[in-house]
């Protein structure tokens, strides 16, 4: 699984790099986005896939197998709060690497700075390899939190996902694959199995 995870190690120093950002960017990035409605997946061709819950980022998702866990807290510089984050991770058939990551932020998110936060996250993103490029990114909602869907190629890589700010809480679900293993049914069916406990 190890040789798939190209962009992932990028994207969890991005990921953690958001947290510890003192001002989000100052760039509007929504101007260039469109919202999308969500679709729902054919669950007969997933029904093998395993429902993860993390009852510490209160969310659930669906993976073609049982996630590996990490879990993992950081001091935040010049305070004596911690960044505590969460990773599942799960892979099909070796061919591409699904995960989950769940960030909690110390302090109170307003809905303005979720949005910035979130461009601010894609923009870290893509400046990890001079080779990220940004095939499309859009706006959408997610359990009336906002959201970003993204999709991102580097070389011959794939790394599709959906970012989620909910509160004092970031979400990202992903899958990178090499780009002849791309299946945007097992993307699509990952991303919308995402729910967030009521």
């Amino acid at each position: 699984m190890s040789q798939y995870i190209k962009l992932s190690r990028g994207v969890i120093a991005a990921f953690l790099g958001l947290m510890l950002v003192a001002q989000p960017m100052s760039a509007k990035l929504s101007d260039h986005f469109s919202f999308l409605g969500v679709k729902q997946a054919d669950d007969a061709k997933f029904k093998d896939w395993k429902k993860a819950s993390s009852k510490e980022g209160k969310c659930s998702a669906n993976f073609p197998k049982a996630p590996e866990y990490i879990k993992q807290k950081i001091p935040m510089k010049n305070d004596e709060k911690e960044l505590q984050y969460h990773v599942y991770v799960s892979d099909y058939e070796r061919k591409a690497v699904f995960m989950m990551l769940i960030a909690e932020y110390p302090g109170e998110v307003s809905g303005e700075n979720a949005s910035k936060n979130l461009e601010h996250f894609l923009s870290t993103l893509l400046a990890q390899n001079a080779s990220n490029k940004l095939l499309f990114a859009d706006l959408v909602e997610v359990g009336g939190f906002p959201g970003m869907d993204f999709f991102i190629q580097s070389d011959q890589i794939y790394f599709k996902g959906r970012a989620v700010q909910a509160n004092n809480t970031l979400y990202l679900l992903a899958m990178e694959c090499e780009v002849v293993n791309y299946s945007e049914d097992h993307c699509q069916y990952f991303i919308e199995s995402f729910q967030l406990d009521q």
